[in-house]
């Protein structure tokens, strides 16, 4: 469980559908899962009935590694939703992933997998700079994906 526990009761959580059940599963199970058309392979998020590049209606998921690049950054000031007003400052990064970096995924840089979201100043984080996922349950049905640093 995150450092900030007590406070991920009242947060604002994602909710999940049919089709987007995979990736929370895959959060679930501590990987990063992403639909990928069933006829020319290209990954795409959010997850959708039609392939963008060659409109085939055929699915997959795939396993991907995690791994990724901070794109961008932001230290919300103050934060969006006031529920995280005692956590500030705190970061919100940018993930392009590894497989395509057309694909970014927003999160927290934290220090340690269960790590509060404002473990990490703001001051030290750099563009390009590789990071990992690492999966924090906060529901039954929502598992969050944030990053730490890659070495």
């Amino acid at each position: 469980m995150a450092g900030d526990e007590k406070m991920i009761a009242s947060w604002p959580l994602p909710t999940t559908n049919d089709h987007d059940a995979p990736f929370w599963q895959g959060a679930r199970r501590g990987v990063v899962v992403m639909e990928a058309c069933g006829s020319c392979g290209k990954l795409r998020f959010p997850p959708r009935p039609m392939c963008p590049s060659c409109h085939s209606r055929q699915q997959q998921w795939r396993e991907l590694s995690g791994r990724g690049r901070i794109w961008s950054f932001i230290v919300p000031h103050p934060p969006l939703f006031p529920v995280f007003n005692p956590l500030a400052p705190y970061n919100v990064i940018v993930v392009e992933l590894e497989e395509e970096p057309a694909i970014r995924l927003v999160g927290n840089l934290v220090s340690e997998p269960a790590g509060p979201i404002n473990g990490v100043s703001a001051e030290t984080i750099r563009i390009g700079e590789p990071v990992q996922a690492v999966f924090v349950p906060v529901t039954d049905d929502v598992t969050l994906i944030r990053w730490i640093r890659r070495r």
